[in-house]
């Protein structure tokens, strides 16, 4: 999905003017984009603010994220922007990697030797597992192969193979960190696609799994795995944004679209805050939703597709409390919560101790987040702040032991946050594109199609921009990583 490392052919013709609407991440990299390929760009967004579900914010005097927090820098295209828009020496990795799985009642150091939870061999869950959850691990070997087809279930074909209790006390909270989603419905093509590939080509899942492992030890990886953004991975769409505005594009906050529809013979006519715009190419980088909403009239087929992807809800609480306070507080960077063990929260960072500069900012206080909310969960998320809070503390003191009284807490409410991705799901996108592609100088982007993490919606704003201007940067941001 990134920029060709080819070299490119003759320059295209001037792509004229190209609305982006939405200014999350993903519209705001397809606008910078846009612009280094010689368009001229006007970003529409209907809130307030640019930079979506990247909100930086502080907390008794000290910067933090209240949505997400980290990019994978295993993948180039965040990190790359990041860098191309004068972050560079912001960037900063994790202080610690360390984290843990608050299961059972206990917090147990995070297993290695998996692939998002599916182990190579039942030892590399030992401590986890039970004995007879261990053991069912092991007649993965001796069972027939199955068919995976053309998609499957993470819960289901990792419990058919290795039983469910992985599923349960692994799996599920780490798929549920990223997608606040159901492993039992999750796609696994879509969330795990290496995994899937790989269990196309072995009978027994933990050979797949070694095999993955193999070829990771034969050309490891650089660097570190994790990337924050000094005064959070917030500043990072602000950056962008600035970078647009220098080249010359525009950012109109508070500009809801409400129509899109096509202009003879070739052109699109847009209507935002009451005012009609023209354009000669859109890029619609909002959620699937609203999406729809706009697509309907011009691309009816593209619009009932998106319409039905599902999103999840989440909150973030995060709390601050005097380091004295919390001097006993666990080493590591957090943990994660099985839901199966029926907590509120579904894991908690020490912000802290995993980033830097929020400890530069008062090294006498203590920040931490906790997360709630998951697919088709509403009780919890119907609570007021006060309650969330309470929650998150009743958990944290059971977890950790951590009683004392925050000084300040503040609570972040993603409604409809992130796009679930059920089996099937790249199917969907599919369709969805091929129907856009009907339409000259329409493109669409973001977190509902390839990837819900900001490298990956960098990289699919990137290709939207690039397919409107048919004017790639070759090897500007390397290829595509998982």
């Amino acid at each position: 999905m990134c920029a060709s490392e080819t070299p490119a052919g003759p320059a295209p013709a001037d792509p004229g003017h190209v609305v982006v609407i939405g200014a999350g991440i993903a519209g705001l990299a397809a606008a910078h984009r846009l612009l280094e390929n010689g368009a001229r760009v006007t970003v529409l967004e209907a809130s307030d603010r640019v930079g979506g579900k990247l909100l930086p914010g502080e907390i008794a005097g000290v910067r933090v994220d209240l949505g997400a927090e980290s990019m994978l820098a295993r993948r180039p295209e965040a990190v790359g922007l990041a860098r191309a828009v004068g972050l560079a020496g912001r960037l900063q990795p994790p202080a610690t990697a360390s984290a843990s799985l608050w299961t059972r009642g206990v917090l147990r150091p995070m297993p290695k030797g998996h692939v998002m939870g599916v182990p190579g061999t039942a030892a590399a869950l030992a401590g986890v597992l039970s004995e007879e959850g261990l053991a069912r691990i092991g007649r993965d070997a001796d069972l027939p192969r199955t068919d995976v087809g053309d998609d499957v279930a993470v819960g289901e074909y990792v419990a058919a193979r290795l039983g469910r209790e992985v599923v349960d006390r692994l799996v599920e909270p780490l798929l549920g960190g990223v997608y606040a989603g159901d492993a039992y419905r999750i796609s696994l093509r879509s969330a795990v696609p290496q995994l899937f590939e790989a269990a196309r080509d072995h009978t027994s899942l933990t050979e797949a799994v070694r095999a993955l492992q193999g070829r990771t030890a034969t050309s490891p990886p650089s660097g570190p795995v994790f990337m924050g953004i000094e005064g959070g991975v917030g500043t990072l769409p602000l950056a962008v944004a600035d970078s647009v505005r220098a080249r010359g594009g525009e950012i109109l906050t508070g500009e809801p679209v409400t129509e899109l529809r096509r202009t003879a013979p070739e052109g699109w006519r847009l209507v935002a805050g009451g005012r009609e715009l023209q354009a000669d190419a859109v890029v619609v980088a909002l959620p699937a939703g609203p999406a729809a909403g706009l697509l309907r009239a011009e691309a009816p087929a593209a619009a009932a597709e998106l319409a039905a992807v599902e999103y999840a809800s989440m909150a973030l609480i995060t709390l601050a409390y005097r380091g004295s306070d919390a001097a006993a507080l666990p080493e590591g960077s957090g943990f994660l919560v099985p839901p199966v063990d029926g907590h509120t929260i579904k894991a908690s960072t020490f912000a802290s101790r995993k980033w830097g500069w929020i400890a530069g900012d008062d090294p006498g206080l203590v920040v931490l987040r906790t997360s709630v909310g998951r697919y088709g969960e509403t009780e919890i998320l119907g609570r007021d702040d006060a309650a969330l809070v309470a929650a998150s503390r009743h958990d944290l003191a059971e977890a950790t032991g951590l009683t004392a009284e925050p000084v300040a807490t503040r609570v972040t409410r993603w409604q409809d946050g992130l796009p679930q991705y059920p089996v099937g799901h790249h199917a969907r996108v599919a369709r969805v594109r091929a129907h856009v592609a009907k339409l000259p100088g329409l493109a669409v982007c973001g977190a509902a199609y390839d990837g819900v993490g900001i490298p990956a919606s960098i990289a699919s704003a990137h290709a939207a921009a690039d397919r409107l201007t048919g004017h790639p940067v070759p090897g500007r941001f390397g290829g595509a990583g998982e």
